[in-house]
């Protein structure tokens, strides 16, 4: 049996993964954005261990959830699900002053890694449309270019392989890895997503649990359990530690050296 925190899983893919997870045998920790959330999240799967509760929109919301986590003492697997989607019209903007999506989907699962118990395997949730995306740090919070949501999504996306890849050259004993689910039927992705659903949640179910030796390589990016070609831009280290250390001045939270 493995311990695996699954971040965003009160619905959709995250908790989809979790349930695979608990079927299994396995332990599992949800998180959910509010208490209302948390209570249909433990509803919805009974056999959760607990519900970590914590809003990571913001640098305050990421810490909380960082703390509560590490009550339980560290995990075999963390995986990062939590994430928004590409249809946000407007820049929205968080208590941080930063670009909503970048805040979720970047920043969170950065700030997580940097503040909890290190894990045994790690693994981080991009996307297909990473490879539209761009890793440049000239504009990461948009508040000089018109705003797309579509293009900031992406970039994310593609920031998310950059983050995993760059955990996993510098913690090179943990097996760390980065997966697309495909674009599958939840609420993120729209009703007429084409791909299929019931895979959407298994290659991060299996890659953080498996002991088959595919599923324990790492900065490797899979689909469907099998590993594809990331953008150049994700292999490339001055890119990885410019990521890092962005995303350690906006914390004040360095990534903590191998140890």
């Amino acid at each position: 049996m493995s311990r695996v925190f699954v971040t965003g899983s009160a619905d959709g893919l995250g908790l989809m993964a979790a349930r695979l997870l608990a079927d299994d045998g396995h332990a599992v920790t949800l998180h959910a954005r509010d208490g209302s959330r948390a209570a249909t999240a433990a509803a919805a799967l009974p056999a959760a261990e607990r519900v970590v509760v914590g809003d990571v929109s913001s640098i305050a919301g990421m810490r909380a959830v960082a703390e509560q986590a590490d009550e339980g003492g560290p995990f075999d697997a963390v995986i990062h699900n939590v994430g928004v989607g590409y249809r946000e019209s407007r820049r929205r903007e968080t208590a941080d002053g930063l670009a909503h999506v970048f805040a979720i989907n970047v920043l969170a699962p950065y700030l997580l890694t940097a503040l909890m118990q290190r894990p045994a395997r790690l693994v981080y949730l991009s996307s297909g449309m990473a490879r539209g995306g761009s890793a440049d740090l000239d504009d990461p919070q948009w508040t000089r270019r018109r705003w797309a949501g579509a293009r900031a999504y992406s970039d994310s996306k593609l920031f998310d392989l950059v983050l995993a890849f760059g955990v996993a050259r510098r913690w090179p004993d943990i097996p760390t890895n980065a997966v697309s689910p495909g674009w599958v039927a939840t609420r993120m992705g729209g009703a007429g997503a084409p791909d299929d659903l019931a895979a959407g949640p298994d290659t991060q179910a299996w890659l953080a649990v498996s002991d088959e030796p595919s599923a324990q390589v790492t900065a490797t990016f899979f689909y469907h359990r099998s590993p594809i070609d990331p953008p150049a831009a994700a292999h490339d280290p001055a890119r990885q530690d410019a990521l890092l250390d962005y995303c350690a001045e906006l914390t004040g939270v360095p990534l903590p050296d191998q140890r």
